[in-house]
């Protein structure tokens, strides 16, 4: 009848609309918050991601630990600090972070991450020298890699450039990988340069403002 085929057009059209809403409206699941960086030794990333990444925006990290990871899952478990600081057991110093809103700080978080430390210095920061030094961004989903790849790829435009860092050298080294198993350190080692301000770091500000790039904003994801 003309009634059925009245509502049926009405039913397509209607599919039709959602279809379209859901293509350009994607629900997508939110950015884990959890994350680990190596940057170095772990006192003075600690620092800088605690007390001065929190100074552009309180109440970002909601917990950190320093610690171990390796971008190895079957390295050895729980390494000592003696061991990791052999350099034979593939560990990287890192520091543990919980943030409190990812969608928000993300990305932030890691423009400030290339901020304090050199990653173009492979295996080294400084002083420190090893592969318990490298420059490695450990992700837990995909979204939080593809942003940290379109950051470094912004920089290393930015550094090819010549626009604005200090770096040693003219390659972004980071490594951008699986966040695998976090082995806390001693709790001697947590918040040390908080404890003692005066203590071991050669992390330094790089630049203060991120340099602009054909990729520059936030991507969409």
């Amino acid at each position: 009848s003309a009634v059925s085929q009245t509502i049926l057009r009405n039913n397509q059209a209607g599919t039709v609309k959602q279809k379209l809403k859901n293509t350009t409206n994607p629900t997508m699941a939110p950015i884990s918050k959890t994350l680990a960086l190596g940057a170095g030794c772990y006192w003075g990333t600690e620092k800088y991601l605690v007390k001065d990444f929190q100074k552009k925006f309180p109440g970002s990290i909601a917990n950190v630990s320093a610690g171990f990871m390796s971008p190895d899952a079957k390295a050895p478990a729980n390494p000592s600090y003696r061991q990791v600081c052999t350099g034979s057991t593939g560990h990287v110093e890192v520091l543990n972070v919980k943030l409190t809103n990812p969608e928000k700080h993300y990305e932030e978080l890691i423009k400030f991450f290339f901020m304090f430390h050199d990653p173009t210095t492979k295996n080294r920061q400084g002083n420190d020298v090893g592969t318990q030094y490298a420059s490695v961004l450990f992700y837990s989903d995909d979204q939080q890699k593809a942003i940290a790849a379109r950051v470094k790829g912004d920089l290393q435009e930015a550094v090819t450039s010549g626009k604005g860092t200090s770096y040693q050298k003219s390659t972004v080294e980071t490594e951008i990988v699986p966040y695998t198993v976090f082995y806390p350190a001693h709790e001697e080692h947590q918040q040390y340069l908080m404890k003692n301000p005066s203590g071991y770091c050669n992390h330094r500000m790089r630049f203060t403002e991120w340099p602009a790039t054909s990729g520059g904003g936030r991507s969409e994801l």
